[in-house]
């Protein structure tokens, strides 16, 4: 069975999947399909949607400039948008990170992190370039972020092209001091440049949640045998787990944070990477040989960095945090509804993300209850993308109860369907 259009689509499997859903328009946390028929957003369309769809300050932000500059070349060249926004960013990341580079995507802010690991180390004339991440971790789909990740499904068929990296076992609950050895041992050994985490929850791992205290031993680790720490914050950053940032639970700063889905409230592409100044001061050199050799054509692109700046007008100016707190608060009540379904386990929440897994046989990325749970939802009018047999929510921040009591209601209802 073909599609009849020549869009080639992400993460999907177009022979199973032919037909994709027409999306006419958006609203808060709604999406209104071609047909008339009316879908609640409940994973933020992938994670990047924070305070909902069409947010008017931040429409009315890209729309003013585009009044007056769409693009410039940014090597060279800078513009006003760009520099409120960094200084901004700089104001609002936990303390000790003063340089922002922009790029276009999360996967692009890690890469960027990683190249800029690698040449602080190189331009120093210290021979480090081993990474060090985390099992069960996803930090994009680039070459260079693919192997930092998980090797899996996602990567088998690039395998040739990732290098080696070493993987530090998962924190599960009592077992946190495993991966405080194993970070010791690699980083002992003095040719680790850096280690690179999602901190408190592995995103597209399955939703896996870990302890504050855990980052912060991580983070000391790291200090004692001087290496980087990179915090990606792709997915966790803007109020994901009831801070703004997941870095300030545990009371740290890394050397380099990762930003994008949310910076701009979701509405159009745009990432961040910021780093600590002993980093950019490592390129810092009369010699071009030591230039940070990276960029994108659409790099600091004025309309994504005015969106950007209309997102941290409204984390000024409206009640972003008593939202979260609020939606956190509701959701934990419906999971606490769902604890008696019978083949739901692993209930579990950080902030505004819950998560539980459907009880199968077949339980990776692949399972086949996948497809089904998402067919489930649509029919309920209820956006969910289970990661195999792994049902997650993370919601925008302006999804009322009436929609919570939608979504968990779908949960319930499909889990008893489908199993």
């Amino acid at each position: 069975m073909t599609s009849s259009s020549p869009v080639w689509h992400p993460f999907t499997q177009h022979a199973i999947q032919p037909e994709a859903l027409d999306v006419a328009s958006a609203e808060g946390a709604w999406l209104t399909l071609g047909d008339g028929r009316r879908i609640f957003d409940g994973i933020s369309s992938w994670w990047v949607i924070t305070h909902g769809h069409r947010h008017p300050k931040i429409m009315d932000a890209i729309k003013r400039q585009t009044e007056t500059l769409d693009h410039v070349i940014f090597a060279g060249f800078t513009h006003a948008p760009a520099e409120h926004l960094a200084e901004r960013l700089v104001a609002c990341a936990p303390d000790g990170l003063t340089r922002v580079f922009y790029s276009d995507s999360g996967s692009t802010s890690v890469e960027v992190a990683i190249k800029m690991a690698l040449g602080y180390w190189h331009n120093q004339g210290k021979p480090r370039h081993k990474i060090v991440c985390m099992e069960h971790g996803y930090h994009g789909d680039t070459v260079g972020t693919m192997s930092v990740g998980a090797r899996g499904v996602f990567n088998a068929a690039y395998q040739p092209l990732l290098y080696d990296v070493t993987h530090l076992p998962f924190p599960s609950e009592g077992l946190e001091d495993n991966v405080i050895a194993a970070c010791e041992t690699a980083c002992a050994a003095g040719d680790v440049a850096a280690v690179v985490i999602e901190p408190l929850i592995l995103g597209a791992g399955g939703m896996k949640m870990y302890g504050a205290d855990t980052v912060r031993a991580l983070h000391q680790v790291c200090r004692k045998y001087d290496v980087l720490f990179i915090a990606d914050e792709v997915m966790t950053g803007w109020g994901r787990t009831g801070t703004r940032f997941a870095s300030e639970q545990a009371g740290i700063t890394p050397d380099i944070l990762c930003l994008a889905k949310g910076l701009t409230g979701g509405s159009i592409p745009l990432a961040a990477t910021l780093a600590r100044e002993d980093i950019f001061e490592a390129h810092y050199s009369t010699d071009r040989s030591k230039t940070f050799f990276h960029s994108s054509s659409f790099t600091a692109n004025p309309l994504c960095c005015a969106a950007a700046l209309a997102n941290l007008d409204i984390w000024d100016s409206e009640p972003v945090m008593d939202r979260i707190a609020a939606l956190e608060t509701l959701q934990r009540a419906h999971m606490k509804g769902l604890q008696g379904i019978d083949g739901l386990k692993n209930l579990r929440q950080i902030g505004t993300i819950t998560a539980m897994e459907i009880a199968v046989a077949h339980s990776d990325y692949l399972a086949d209850i996948g497809p089904k749970l998402y067919d489930a939802f649509l029919a309920r009018g209820v956006l969910l993308r289970p990661l195999g047999n792994t049902i997650y929510v993370m919601p925008p921040y302006c999804s009322t109860p009436n929609d919570l009591d939608l979504v968990y209601g779908a949960i319930a209802d499909a889990a008893r369907e489908v199993r």
